[in-house]
């Protein structure tokens, strides 16, 4: 069978780490017969290079084509003094937008052979932890009216978080479905305390709550879950969230993973198409100098696999491969041991092939 993906490789080592999660669906496709059809389009600072703009429309025209899209990273000091509506960041919320992607799943594991990457207690790391943060992605104050006014100390800066109870709605069906076929625990984290947004959110989860009777649901603040992040993030199973709080507590969550180079995500809306990235940035003090960790586009490319082309078997084998080069000792610097050997990112992609 033959496959249409996406490609946008974006700026910094976008390009390296896409090119690598390349080679491992080829790899994959190899092995069992399967064709995939990789096609380029522009996106963010090398968009603004080439066009102009961030989001140039037949990126948009090209990402509806496909069957789902493989993003690398945008952004870097180069693009730096735009204006925020041409800044290379743009880019990412005006393709979630137009591929109407309102569901971010971001997976936190402790790969057990970098036990000793992990900052948090000894006690803590045996323990291990599994968890899955489901962040909403198209709305809020990243996408609430913003601007500048006179205020009463002169000029002053707003940003405007909002969410309509179908936002809610739809994101907190989304993370009960995926805690079903999980451990059935949803841990919904908010601010009722003090934001109307919240309350709002709060009550939903509620209200949606009634419809899946077997999965537990609980309420948290967003600074106890900071903090139950690093206390005992075993404790979770599946957070949902806000768009803003998503962000904040899932980079919380790659830290403790080992390295923000290892964790996937997937950015899904009603249909079958998605679009899959590392959750890191574009790394720009790094580009091009061959030792970015490929493992987060890689293992993205295995959520791609399994969620929008239903290719299981597949998924698993490239999470397998990852698992066993970890674990027979390939590192690249960001979780090389203190004063121990690192690969190369190419070498750490032809380790995983190798395993596949």
């Amino acid at each position: 069978m033959a496959y249409d993906i996406a490609l946008l490789r974006g700026d910094g080592i976008g390009p390296e780490i896409v090119d690598s999660a390349v080679a491992v669906l080829r790899a994959v496709g190899k092995k069992y017969g399967l064709d995939f059809n990789f096609t380029n389009y522009l996106i963010g600072g090398a968009a603004i290079d080439e066009t102009g703009v961030p989001l140039p429309e037949e990126t948009v025209k090209g990402c509806l084509g496909a069957q789902c899209v493989l993003l690398g990273a945008v952004g870097g000091p180069k693009w730096d003094g735009l204006p925020g509506d041409r800044r290379p960041e743009k880019a990412l919320l005006g393709i979630r937008s137009a591929l109407g992607l309102y569901t971010n799943l971001r997976p936190a594991r402790l790969f057990p052979a970098l036990s000793d990457e992990c900052p948090l207690r000894r006690d803590i790391v045996d323990r291990g932890f599994d968890l899955m943060i489901v962040r909403e992605l198209t709305g809020g104050i990243y996408f609430g009216d913003r601007g500048y006014r006179d205020g009463r100390y002169g000029r002053e800066a707003f940003d405007t978080e909002s969410y309509s109870a179908y936002e809610v709605e739809r994101i907190a069906r989304a993370a009960f479905s995926i805690a079903g076929g999980r451990r059935k625990k949803v841990t919904s984290v908010d601010k009722a305390n003090v934001l109307e947004t919240s309350r709002l959110w709060r009550a939903t989860m509620e209200k949606v709550s009634e419809e899946y009777p077997d999965v537990e649901l609980g309420h948290m603040f967003v600074d106890n879950a900071a903090m139950q992040l690093v206390r005992d993030p075993g404790q979770f199973d599946v957070i949902v969230t806000s768009n803003m709080f998503g962000d904040i507590l899932s980079d919380e969550a790659s830290q403790i993973s080992g390295s923000i180079g290892l964790l996937p995500s997937a950015s899904l809306g009603e249909g079958s198409r998605g679009m899959y990235e590392p959750i890191h940035g574009s790394a720009p003090d790094i580009a091009g100098q061959g030792i970015a960790d490929p493992l987060a586009a890689i293992l993205s490319a295995a959520m791609m696999l399994r969620i929008s082309l239903g290719l299981e078997r597949e998924a698993d084998d490239i999470e397998r491969a990852v698992d066993q080069a970890i674990s027979d000792g390939f590192r690249t610097p960001d979780i090389a041991r203190a004063g121990g050997e690192s690969v190369t990112t190419r070498e750490m992609t032809q380790a995983v092939i190798d395993r596949i």
